[in-house]
């Protein structure tokens, strides 16, 4: 694999190791989901309940491919390595996925209400994209391989 000879900016490390934070957020929040205990289980309203216990595998695997394809794309990224795009549009993939099952196949919006169902997957669905732009453009200057 060769090297690129133009180097970024450093706003272009600025806004990578921001998006790298952003997805270890995202990493967390996705441990916190499969290590939930029983305890917290309980703790939730029976609707909430419902739609824990009804996510299917395939959404948690979405879920999954989503936030880890966003740190490792952060982290080729920053590497400047050309399997950065193909990273952020797995993670892309695994947002729509994920979050195409929560609005649409469930009942979230009638538990959390349009305003918290919708929100945090607006805002994934709209950083993934950027991050998906933003590689394609770090490519297209030279900045990755």
């Amino acid at each position: 694999m060769s090297e690129t000879t133009t180097r970024p900016p450093l706003w272009f490390w600025i806004v990578a190791a921001m998006a790298l934070l952003w997805n270890i957020v995202g990493v967390i929040s996705f441990i916190g989901l499969i290590t939930m205990t029983p305890e917290a289980i309980a703790a939730m309203s029976e609707a909430e309940q419902a739609l824990f216990n009804n996510t299917p595998a395939w959404s948690t695997i979405a879920f999954a491919i989503g936030v880890f394809g966003g740190v490792f794309g952060c982290l080729f990224l920053l590497l400047r390595k050309s399997l950065t795009m193909t990273l952020f549009v797995a993670s892309l993939l695994g947002v729509i996925v994920q979050f195409t099952y929560w609005l649409f196949m469930t009942d979230a919006v009638s538990v959390y209400g349009v305003q918290h169902a919708y929100m945090m997957p607006v805002l994934v669905t709209v950083i993934a994209c950027a991050l998906v732009w933003f590689a394609n453009m770090a490519k297209g200057r030279g900045w990755i391989a």
